[in-house]
């Protein structure tokens, strides 16, 4: 039976939305219906039973790419026959289950490790170690810990799947023969804080390639949130605005790929795909010349503002030690941040500002201008029209708490619905530009299809360029990406992790999910079993008295429900009555009716400076109940994390060429304060309200698990340093966490070091990763648990105890070293932090231990080396594990794997010769003598010294 789209009923509802055929449509308004009742999804197919692979469509190229791509010649150009029938029946997106040779062994084998772990630490619980009980008490306390970190981390991989959007199906029912289309309005914020550590330049092309996206002109508009309220950025993007009406045509004219400009005029070959190939090479040339010019006007911007503005205040007679303003190149102050910073005009303490760079444009396709003496490039059979550009710098006030990134976002969407007011928005860091023009439509797909309705936002997978090769800091993090978050998807969804996500606008604003279902295809009935308050409809109260309804379809039609209607009270969402009123507009199906393109005239704009205020938020439910969450650095965690408590859904979306690339930290330091800062705001999280211990039973139960574990994972540093430091220091003092080890014993570390190797290997071949990326993922994990973590475990014991806020810089991506040299030499330039005190402690500690147990053996107090072999093998674990940290803080890229060997031999050599000659420091000598100091260790030596050492 073909499947039926929900609420028209497959082919005859897409009919009429392209205006083939007069088929009714739903009251609604939506061209795939969510609202036809539960019988019509009931009755869907699922998603996961569509296999088909219709002509015109690409599968999966690799491990990654997912997306299917139409290759008809013309987007226009209509489908016959079976294929217009299959087109018009298959899904937007379908699901594709991991092959079960790999996930059958893989649940297994998880339960075969937990028994064998359990038993384990049995035997560990009744052999004690009398000589040293402390040890004994510390080493279980850290093996029921790393059980229990590792059962979390696993569990919630027990269902991975695919889910692959099809690009050709979604062209089919939304694009229309006339160019126009009925995609929903999407909404996309950019946000940036400091120009000097996030490079001005990345921020252009980042809006460049937003611009350039191959998604309709009129229903894509871009917001660019500058917390800095500097005029550099704000000129910037108004450079960026001019050189995008070249770019952007050039682009759609050619089919570039990618279509951020650095990028693309980096790559080594420029294959081209487009129909104009005699053009190509003289607009490329051109187009790279004006790109050369931007790129100079670009970074001469500081100096030229700095210029005109002492000309200008030169001509206004402003004396030394008078406030100094600077000017707008219209002749106007600048509202925002002055160069020199006075009152009112600094960081912290300006007016609001929004400035429309690009306003709404038309509907209608607009053609360029054929080929001139002024305009070489012919551009006649090209839409040239650009989406609105929008520069939004909110109110700071001295006293007001601004919530950094999260004040900023909610500023943003507040400014967005009073301008344009998409149902759905998209978030984007400043560093990150499009790198798949078809991203935007990818991440669609999860929002229109089947049952979608519920889905709160799509997360997709970050990418990074600038790394090096061997990605030493792993900053690609593949294992959480396409490992934990797409293992996530067959719950209920991935995490939300701050960037490259598109959300639907109403979920910021409180609203539920129109209908519980969190189980899953593993749970159906379970999630929301036991719940104590099942969905209920909010209460209808409108925005204000007279109001009158935006839907196109009769009011009675719309009252079921909550569509229209304001989830909670109005007092919540601010002293705005023009933004309350555009909620009922954002929550209703009436965006994905074609509208007459509004233009964002002075009355509209001052509203959104009004709501942008630095006291707009007080006594209002923002930052709370309403849009991103306020009280932790990692807002993005704690704001998806609410969502899924009510019921909503998540997707992951990760396609190839890889949706968004950004800009990784720049050497070690960086990297290590980024995790600081990510796992610092896990821990304030745990120790908050929305600690998911205590979240509603509309949570998946496996979610719940998920969410513990990202809230809890710093507290691994306690026990790993524990266990990264004893057991070396063991082989000086002579207390060993393990005393006589049995057969059984190694039986059971056999099985639990075995399985988990084995489930890696699984892990990493449905996860589409390489055995080398795990392993680089294991040696950032051990760097991060002995410097980050553990700081943010003390950092965050500071603020539960004393009360204090904690404050964190802005991680630098601004490169100072010779690119052109060696474009990863900024990774290895030292920059000395104090997280780096412990793994250098380590790393001396492990060192010396191996060395020490080494000289007992020359020296004859030890006499069998299988009897420290595990103890040594153990240091060496560690040392290896922590090799990309010594690589980092010692020499420069390519010579540092000599230095880091000759520095480890040459203290390795030194401990053990300074032990063997140092009177009064070892036991008995080699040739049997003790001396007097040593009778204790003679007398027992048989007993004390007499063990096998190893960890599980």
């Amino acid at each position: 039976m073909a499947p039926a789209v929900a609420g028209g009923g497959g082919r005859r509802n897409n009919e009429g939305v392209n205006g083939n055929a007069a088929a009714p449509a739903c009251v609604c308004g939506f061209p795939v219906c969510a609202c036809a009742g539960a019988a019509a999804v009931a009755s869907a197919a699922s998603s996961a039973d569509m296999d088909i692979v219709a002509a015109g469509q690409i599968g999966a190229v690799n491990d990654e790419s997912w997306v299917a791509v139409d290759l008809s010649d013309s987007d226009d150009a209509p489908a016959t026959g079976d294929v217009q029938g299959a087109l018009d029946d298959r899904p937007v997106f379908r699901t594709e289950k991991i092959k079960g040779v790999l996930l059958h062994p893989y649940r297994v084998l998880i339960f075969v490790r937990l028994i064998a772990f359990t038993l384990f630490v049995i035997w560990r619980i009744e052999h004690k170690n009398p000589d040293a009980m402390w040890l004994w008490v510390t080493s279980i306390a850290g093996e029921f810990w790393f059980g229990f970190s590792w059962l979390l981390d696993q569990l919630p991989k027990l269902n991975p799947i695919n889910r692959v959007p099809d690009l050709a199906v979604l062209r089919r029912r939304f694009d229309h023969a006339d160019g126009t289309s009925s995609l929903p309005g999407l909404d996309i914020f950019v946000t940036t804080a400091d120009p000097i550590k996030e490079p001005i330049l990345s921020t252009a092309n980042s809006i460049l390639s937003i611009l350039a996206a191959d998604y309709p002109v009129d229903r894509n508009t871009c917001y660019l949130s500058d917390d800095s309220g500097m005029l550099l950025t704000y000129e910037a993007m108004a450079e960026a605005a001019k050189f995008a009406t070249l770019w952007v045509p050039f682009c759609r004219k050619h089919a570039i790929e990618p279509r951020g400009p650095e990028s693309y005029f980096e790559l080594k070959s420029h294959p081209y795909m487009g129909r104009a190939q005699e053009e190509f090479v003289n607009d490329r040339r051109r187009v790279r010349k004006e790109y050369d010019d931007f790129k100079a006007r670009i970074n001469g911007l500081e100096h030229d503002i700095k210029q005109r503005s002492d000309s200008y205040n030169a001509a206004a007679g402003v004396k030394d030690g008078e406030p100094r303003a600077t000017w707008m190149a219209d002749g106007s102050q600048w509202e925002g941040t002055w160069i020199e910073q006075s009152e009112n005009h600094r960081k912290g303490d300006h007016a609001g500002i929004v400035l429309v760079l690009l306003n709404h444009p038309s509907h209608a396709r607009q053609l360029g201008p054929p080929a001139s003496a002024d305009n070489p490039l012919d551009f006649s059979g090209v839409d040239v029209r650009l989406p609105m550009l929008v520069y939004v710098a909110r109110e700071k006030r001295p006293g007001c708490n601004h919530q950094k990134k999260a004040g900023a976002m909610n500023a943003l969407t507040r400014a967005s619905a009073v301008l344009s007011n998409s149902p759905f928005i998209l978030n984007l860091d400043c560093d990150h530009y499009i790198n798949n023009s078809q991203a935007l439509r990818a991440g669609i797909c999860f929002m229109l299809g089947r049952d979608s309705d519920t889905v709160a936002f799509v997360q997709f997978p970050q990418r990074f360029e600038g790394v090096d090769p061997t990605d030493l800091y792993a900053n690609h993090n593949r294992i959480f990406f396409d490992g934990t978050l797409r293992a996530l998807d067959g719950l209920q969804g991935p995490i939300y992790v701050g960037t490259g996500c598109l959300f639907r606008r109403i979920t910021l604003y409180g609203f539920e999910p129109p209908r519980i279902n969190v189980g899953g295809p593993c749970f159906p009935r379970l999630g929301g079993m036991f719940a104590k308050n099942r969905y209920q409809k909010p209460g209808f109260e409108m925005t204000k008295p007279g109001a009158k309804p935006v839907a196109p379809p009769p009011a009675a039609t719309v009252a079921k429900g909550k569509h229209g209607f304001l989830p909670m009270p109005k007092k919540a969402y601010g002293k705005s009555d023009a933004f309350a009123d555009t909620i009922p507009r954002a929550s209703h199906p009436s965006p994905y009716a074609a509208e007459a393109a509004v233009a964002a005239d002075e009355a509209a704009i001052a509203e959104a400076v009004m709501v942008t205020a630095a006291a707009y938020e007080k006594k209002t439910g923002w930052g709370s109940d309403i849009g991103w969450v306020y009280g932790t650095v990692t807002e993005d965690v704690v704001t998806g994390y609410r969502m899924h408590i009510k019921g909503w859904r998540s997707r992951y979306c990760s396609i190839y060429p890889h949706a968004f690339i950004g800009t990784a930290p720049i050497n070690l330091t960086e990297r290590l304060f980024q995790v600081l800062r990510w796992s610092t705001g896990s821990l304030e999280i745990f120790f908050s309200r929305n600690n998911p211990l205590f979240g509603s039973t509309f949570l998946h139960p496996l979610q719940r698990v998920a969410y513990i574990n990202i809230t809890t994972y710093p507290f691994t540093a306690l026990f790993l340093i524990f266990y990264t430091t004893v057991p070396a220091l063991s082989f000086v003092t002579g207390h060993f966490i393990v005393q006589r080890p049995t057969t059984m014993f190694y039986v059971y570390l056999a099985i639990v070091l075995g399985t988990l190797l084995i489930l890696a290997v699984l892990e990493v071949k449905w996860a589409g990763v390489t055995v080398f990326e795990w392993f680089r993922n294991g040696q950032f994990w051990m760097t991060a648990s002995c410097s980050a973590y553990l700081a943010a475990v003390l950092q965050v014991v500071t603020k539960v105890v004393f009360r204090r806020d904690i404050s964190f810089k802005l991680t630098s991506k601004l490169p100072a070293g010779d690119e052109k040299k060696d474009p990863y030499a900024d990774l290895y330039v030292v920059r000395w932090t104090w997280l780096m005190i412990t793994p250098i402690i380590i790393i001396l500690v492990n060192i010396i231990g191996s060395a020490v147990a080494f000289a007992k053996v020359l020296d004859g107090e030890w006499t069998h080396w299988l009897k420290v072999a595990g103890g040594v093998f153990f240091n060496f674990w560690v040392l290896f594990h922590l090799y990309p940290f010594a690589k980092g803080i010692l020499g420069k890229h390519g010579k540092t794997p000599v230095v880091v060997l000759v520095w480890w031999a040459f203290t390795f050599v030194i401990t053990a010769v300074l032990y063997i000659n140092i009177p009064h420091i070892h036991g008995p000598g080699r040739h049997g003598a003790a001396s007097p100091s040593h009778g204790h260790h003679s007398a027992h030596g048989t007993k004390k010294y007499d063990f096998t050492y190893a960890w599980p």
